[in-house]
């Protein structure tokens, strides 16, 4: 699987609401610093916004996406959820409207789901 392949992945609409509110709060209450983009797998912090719509919006579409957009979708929905200091942190719950505890659950199976049809993908690619 080269990182351009398309993966779809099957979401519950919690877990896309999850994650595309993940990348909605680094238009809010996030800040987002150049050196945090680029650990995120962006190419700035314009980009986080700028590629965040286009993420988004294949989100919401069920759209299939490169294994590298599900995993930069992953880590700027873990960070904004969990960092006080870079992502809503504390205001999570407020600005979201998911609580830590059901968001945590729903992060976790989103972790795993995700995970498993990346790899899933890559040994087909492999075969």
């Amino acid at each position: 699987m080269n990182a351009e392949e398309l993966v779809a992945i099957e979401l519950a609409d919690e877990e896309r609401e999850v994650l595309r509110c993940g990348l909605a709060e680094w238009g809010g209450p996030a800040h987002c610093t150049e050196a945090l983009a680029v650990a995120m797998g962006f190419q700035s912090v314009a980009d986080v916004h700028e590629d965040g719509r286009r993420l988004r919006a294949a989100l919401i579409a069920g759209d299939p996406l490169s294994a590298g957009d599900w995993r930069r979708i992953v880590v700027a929905t873990e960070i904004v959820f969990a960092s006080d200091v870079f992502g809503s942190g504390m205001d999570w719950s407020i600005t979201t409207g998911f609580s830590d505890e059901e968001t945590i659950v729903i992060l976790r199976r989103l972790q795993r789901k995700i995970s498993l049809a990346l790899r899933r993908a890559l040994h087909r690619r492999d075969d």
